[in-house]
């Protein structure tokens, strides 16, 4: 099951991929006789990922049965009219890792962590799989910064690493894009990460049930048609498991929470020579079996 956030009017909608149609999640519900009060919550998706996960899965099996009726009936609609935004446009947190992946590591001259090393983003970086990224113009080094983002479905503090991805509701691809002069210019680095439009996410957040191996997946970046990232995340140093079970260890996990997992090496701050990105340049994120996203950099504001 596949899972979408789309433009309504400029309100954010929860939606379910159907194919190359889009299912309003709570149009479907009331199709499939769900009562009023239980589909009063249903634009949002994190009140989507609050559902007990076999609900979830029974309604996305209806419109998966039902795709004919639901597309007579205008409750779903070819994805290509829409605008898809971030699929969880609201998270109540955004926890990115950084120096992840061995090679990463290896490229900035770093030793790795002996714990995983996060910091936070915010609702005002996150767009979706096709909106543009607009730099600060006070930056003149975009990078790109292709991840796995996973995103918390159930609840939980103090989670063992053996039941940590029983609270994964799914995955996403994620750009964490960083502005590498402002980034450093902060040893907290929040200057160049927390910026608006820096965030790509998407294109669908795919459940796990559909996902073989968090583990065992392509991680890739293009810059204008070129490759400057593919790796995998079998590289990582703290695996998606591991690091839920440590940051519940400290704070307290919600439904819609996102958790970027770190980027592979070939950042272009790493480059020789230097590779950053430029108004008009597109930059392509790709998360083997979710999907990609394309961005456009726009002149900066």
């Amino acid at each position: 099951m596949r899972l979408v956030s789309y433009d309504a009017s400029g309100a954010w909608r929860s939606g379910i991929e159907l194919g190359d149609l889009v299912a309003d999640v709570q149009r479907a519900a009331q199709h499939a006789g769900w009562s009023a009060e239980d589909c009063a919550g249903l634009p949002s998706m994190r009140a989507v990922l609050a559902l007990e996960p076999g609900r979830l899965r029974a309604l996305g099996d209806h419109a998966a049965s039902r795709t004919a009726e639901l597309e007579a009936d205008g409750i779903a609609r070819p994805r290509t009219d829409l605008r898809l935004g971030p699929p969880v446009p609201d998270p109540p947190k955004i926890i990115c890792l950084g120096l992840n992946y061995r090679d990463h590591a290896a490229e900035a001259g770093l030793a790795e962590p002996s714990a995983p090393m996060f910091f936070a983003k915010w609702a005002n970086s996150l767009i979706g799989p096709t909106d543009a990224i607009v730099p600060p113009g006070v930056s003149e080094k975009i990078d790109y910064e292709a991840e796995l983002a996973v995103v918390i479905g159930t609840r939980g503090r103090n989670i063992d690493a053996a039941h940590a991805l029983d609270h994964v509701a799914g995955a996403m691809a994620f750009n964490d894009v960083s502005a590498r002069d402002l980034q450093m210019a902060n040893p907290l680095w929040t200057g160049g990460k927390a910026i608006d439009t820096f965030g790509p996410c998407g294109p669908a957040l795919v459940l796990l049930d559909e996902i073989e191996n968090l583990q065992m997946l392509a991680v890739r970046t293009r810059v204008n048609g070129e490759t400057v990232q593919d790796g995998t995340t079998a590289s990582m140093i703290f695996p998606v498991a591991e690091t839920i079970a440590f940051l519940s260890r400290i704070m307290t996990l919600e439904p819609g929470d996102i958790i970027a997992t770190g980027t592979p090496a070939g950042v272009g701050n790493a480059r020789r020579p230097q590779l950053f990105l430029h108004p008009g340049d597109t930059v392509e994120t790709e998360i083997e079996g979710i999907g990609t996203l394309r961005n456009r950099i726009a002149e900066p504001l």
